[in-house]
C-alpha cells in the first residue's frame, strides 16, 4: 500500500480549508484516509500560527513507515524543520517569450533614438 501525506479539501466554495491526512495514494483526494494529522487554513495570514497545525509525532511515525508527502505538505514539513529542504527547479514562468522580448528591445531602441534626437535639439 503506497501511503501519502497529503491535503484533503473541505469548506464551501471559495472558502477552502484543508485537513492534512495520511491516506492510501489510490484513494480520492477527499475520500477515505487512515488518519488526520493536522489542518491547513490558507485564508489566515501567512504569519498566523493557526494557518498550519500538525501533529509532529504522528507525521514522524508515518514518514518512518514510508509515507511520501506531497509537494505542498513537504513545504510545511520543511518550514517546521522535520524534513531537509529540497532543491527545486527555478522555473522562469514570469520571463516573457522571445517575441515579447524582441518587441521590448525595439521599443527601448526607439525610445533611445528619440531621446538622442531631443538632446541634439
Amino acid at each position: 500500500m503506497a501511503m501519502k501525506i497529503r491535503l484533503a479539501r473541505g469548506g464551501s466554495k471559495k472558502r477552502p480549508h484543508y485537513a492534512v491526512v495520511a491516506a492510501d495514494s489510490r484513494m480520492a483526494r477527499d475520500g477515505r484516509f487512515i488518519e488526520k494529522l493536522g489542518t491547513y487554513n490558507p485564508l489566515l495570514a501567512k504569519d498566523d500560527e493557526r494557518r498550519v497545525s500538525l501533529d509532529m509525532e504522528r507525521v514522524q511515525y508515518w514518514l518512518s513507515q514510508g509515507a511520501q508527502p506531497t509537494d505542498r505538505v513537504a513545504r510545511f514539513l520543511e518550514a517546521a524543520g522535520v524534513v531537509a529542504k529540497k532543491e527545486r527547479a527555478n522555473l522562469k514562468k514570469a520571463v516573457p517569450g522571445k517575441k515579447a522580448q524582441e518587441r521590448a528591445e525595439e521599443k527601448a531602441a526607439k525610445a533611445a533614438e528619440a531621446a538622442e534626437a531631443a538632446a541634439e535639439e
